[in-house]
């Protein structure tokens, strides 16, 4: 029996796309738990890319007032600005973040062990959109040297509000999916990121050039949600066969919405948009 389980072991894999796309594999021995253990045929395996394009004239971000700490201010090299909307030079949406919301068979994806860093650094939160799993490690560092209050505030999840008075990082888990968490500082009320936790490893965050990428995924039909803080979410449904790299692009435009209520179901269309006041539909 204890030969059978080893060599199960063996046959696990959990791959990881996170971020850019990036791919870890991760082998579990744990046979006890309710659900099976996440197999992934390599040979079967498929992916779904896509890019996240914008539509029409960009709003301009807040400008932000470092002159109170000229520490940070020394750390960038014109005046910093919020990072709410980044649309890049290709006319692509940075800092969307892109999931797999529904369709994954019901097993078991191992937690990766490597930690999630969040920095804080020139009083900004860097990167402003992550993606971990549940579980796994998120590191909080505090790279300025100066006061920061890390405070996050899951509506699913238990949150917390964690001084951080020099350079130390603090370490933190979420047990439950919740996309997504707000965090924020109480010392520096314009520092902001947002946490997306997922219980499998399916999601990516578009970058510099507005791609994503979700790879070894098992054949199946699934649906995809992109999620950005001020245009709101998107879904499709995108079935990939063995082996299939699949096309999924997602489109926002300028003018659908204000704001997005944080934790509101939102479609930009106006339809099902439960808790939006009626001028942001």
């Amino acid at each position: 029996m204890r030969t059978n389980r080893i060599s199960a072991s063996i046959l696990v894999f959990a791959l990881a796309g996170c971020g850019g796309g990036g791919e870890q594999t991760q082998a579990s021995g744990d046979s006890g738990e309710a659900k099976a253990a996440a197999v992934v045929d390599p040979a079967t395996a498929g992916a779904i890319t896509g890019v996240v394009r914008f539509e029409g004239t960009a709003p301009a971000n807040e400008a932000i007032d470092m002159s109170a700490e000229p520490a940070c201010a020394q750390k960038h090299p014109s005046t910093p600005t919020k990072q709410t909307v980044i649309v890049n030079d290709n006319r692509t949406l940075r800092n969307t973040f892109v999931y797999v919301k529904e369709g994954l068979p019901a097993q078991r994806w191992p937690t990766p062990t490597e930690p999630v860093v969040l920095d804080q650094t020139g009083c900004e939160y860097v990167p402003h959109i992550v993606g971990v799993q549940t579980n796994q490690p998120i590191a909080i560092r505090n790279s300025d040297g100066l006061l920061h209050n890390v405070n996050a505030k899951p509506t699913v999840n238990r949150g917390f509000n964690t001084g951080q008075p020099t350079n130390m990082t603090t370490n933190k888990t979420f047990t439950s999916a919740e996309v997504m968490i707000p965090v924020t500082c109480e010392v520096h009320g314009w520092m902001e990121s947002y946490i997306g936790v997922l219980d499998h490893p399916y999601f990516a965050i578009t970058g510099p050039d507005g791609s994503f990428r979700i790879p070894n995924l098992p054949p199946g039909t699934y649906t995809i949600e992109a999620w950005h803080e001020r245009y709101g979410t998107k879904t499709m449904q995108v079935t990939v066969a063995a082996q299939e790299t699949k096309q999924a692009d997602f489109t926002y435009s300028a003018g659908a919405v204000a704001m997005v209520p944080l934790g509101k179901p939102f479609d930009p269309h106006g339809q099902h948009a439960e808790g939006v006041p009626a001028e942001h539909r």
